[in-house]
């Protein structure tokens, strides 16, 4: 499959604006990325965390669905044992007192490591945009709050202390609603791909910036209502 890369991507149906309709789901696209090994687990990393975004969702009543994709239904619900990767050391735990950030740290290491394992530079840069916009937002809450800021830091160390995330922050904490703070989020993880676009070098990069777009379509479809995208 690697050394057919290039004609996989480029069969692949392009994909819309921010809003439109994804023509392929994630499901759809690991199930083609199956005999790709290498790149199947990349792309599964990714989907994992719109799976726990949606777990995290229905546990608090806040999604009535959950679509998962990598977890089984029973573990999207909570009804099950997450799957064992999920469990942070015993010592890195101990520093996080809300169970949902060991969670959290938990996913961010595995791909964190995931990405240093088949040495995809590309994925570590997105834990590290992502680890950095989680905490951004956790501080911004925790100061409306009156709360001690750095205890709701989740593996900080991962963070890329480069991203300017102050517009964002700004936006979200003036958002009417959940659902439009989380469309700001959305929009903030679209703009970050548009800057780390991989545009014709057909390499695995470029591949997973297609599934990080399939992901945000998707849940900007939750957010608005949409109907679901039209299965290949």
């Amino acid at each position: 499959m690697l050394g057919q890369l290039r004609y996989f991507i480029t069969a692949l149906p392009g994909l819309g604006t921010l809003g439109t309709v994804p023509p392929v789901g994630l499901a759809d696209l690991l199930n083609l990325l199956e005999d790709s090994r290498r790149i199947f687990r990349l792309v599964r990393a990714i989907a994992l965390l719109d799976d726990l975004e949606q777990r995290e969702a229905y546990l608090a009543g806040e999604a009535k669905e959950v679509e998962p994709v990598v977890l089984t239904l029973e573990q999207a619900k909570g009804e099950a044992a997450l799957p064992a990767y999920l469990t942070l050391g015993s010592e890195v735990a101990e520093s996080l007192t809300i169970e949902l950030d060991r969670l959290w740290a938990a996913y961010f290491l595995y791909v964190y490591d995931l990405g240093t394992e088949l040495a995809n530079e590309f994925l570590r840069k997105w834990v590290g945009f992502e680890v950095a916009l989680r905490n951004a937002l956790a501080v911004a809450r925790a100061r409306k709050l009156g709360l001690d800021e750095s205890g709701f830091l989740v593996v900080p160390h991962l963070a890329d202390s480069e991203a300017d995330l102050s517009n964002v922050v700004s936006e979200w904490s003036v958002a009417k609603t959940p659902l439009a703070g989380l469309q700001v989020v959305i929009r903030a993880r679209w703009d970050w791909c548009d800057q780390h676009e991989e545009w014709f070098s057909f390499g695995e990069d470029e591949l997973l910036v297609y599934a990080l777009r399939i992901m945000l379509l998707e849940q900007w479809r939750r957010t608005s209502g949409e109907a679901k995208p039209t299965e290949m």
